[in-house]
């Protein structure tokens, strides 16, 4: 089994029609090994979300090849689960029958769901919320819930669309630290997009940050800071400066963007 678990090759991605297309993502070409935790940075625009999508298979790329385990990905697969922004729960189930959800579906033995559910419940501090329903649970607690139920169809790569971005900072922290353990024991490959530089350099073993539109890869670094990673630490600082210039300099693209399109309307 090849090291290299999510190949991404000379991918581009063009929305709209000829004459009026909008450029995505120009020529991405990224190799992520197998277990490696990698977030893509970058500001709104860039093509964070449009690239993960793509992995995902929900937005094929216009040309170049997405592979996962040797094999094109030509939409969506057991062997990725996502996790977005938005909890995505079913409000009519509760905790439990949200999680046990999938597993229902795939037609997994009872007994088997039985015990995965209540893993699950367990390692994520949910036994206690199993009967409630989403409208009970705060935004941390839904996301919880939401993580587990991908969890819980065991797919080896994780996809994570700014998971955390609507929580408050101490629930944000807690459920990285959740994020960080979970990774540590189930050894899965994470591609988590984001546009907090700190949650990058919290999380990652690898940074990709990306230009801004087009969306191309504007440095690709390994993050060679020992876990586990203190905020306050010097060289965690340093090199949050050294991404933040080059965040800085895409937004900076961003803004010149918008006022000229706003300069020709």
């Amino acid at each position: 089994m090849s090291d290299i678990h999510i190949r991404v090759d000379g991918v581009n991605k063009v929305f709209g029609a000829e004459g009026r297309e909008m450029v995505a993502l120009q020529d991405i070409s990224l190799n992520i090994p197998r277990g490696q935790f990698t977030c893509l940075l970058g500001p709104s625009g860039c093509g964070k979300s449009t690239l993960l999508n793509a992995v995902a298979g929900f937005a094929p790329p216009s040309s170049g090849v997405i592979v996962v385990d040797g094999r094109p990905v030509t939409g969506p697969g057991p062997e990725r689960g996502m996790v977005f922004q938005e909890y995505a729960l079913f409000p009519w189930m509760t905790v439990e029958q949200n999680i046990r959800f999938g597993l229902e579906i795939k037609r997994v033995p009872a007994a088997v769901i039985t015990q995965r559910v209540d893993d699950l419940l367990r390692l994520l501090s949910l036994a206690d919320f199993r009967a409630r329903y989403p409208k009970d649970l705060s935004g941390g607690m839904r996301q919880r819930v939401a993580i587990a139920r991908v969890l819980a169809l065991d797919s080896p790569i994780l996809l994570m669309d700014e998971p955390f971005g609507a929580l408050d900072a101490l629930t944000r922290r807690n459920l990285q630290d959740e994020l960080l353990r979970l990774w540590g024991e189930m050894k899965k490959t994470i591609l988590f997009v984001t546009h907090s530089i700190e949650e990058a350099i919290y999380l990652a073993d690898r940074i990709v940050v990306m230009t801004y539109r087009p969306g191309t890869v504007k440095r690709d670094l390994l993050v060679e800071l020992p876990r586990p990673r203190d905020p306050a630490d010097p060289a965690f600082n340093l090199l949050k400066r050294e991404l933040g210039q080059l965040v800085m300099e895409e937004q900076q693209r961003h803004h010149h963007d918008e006022l000229r399109m706003a300069a020709v309307d």
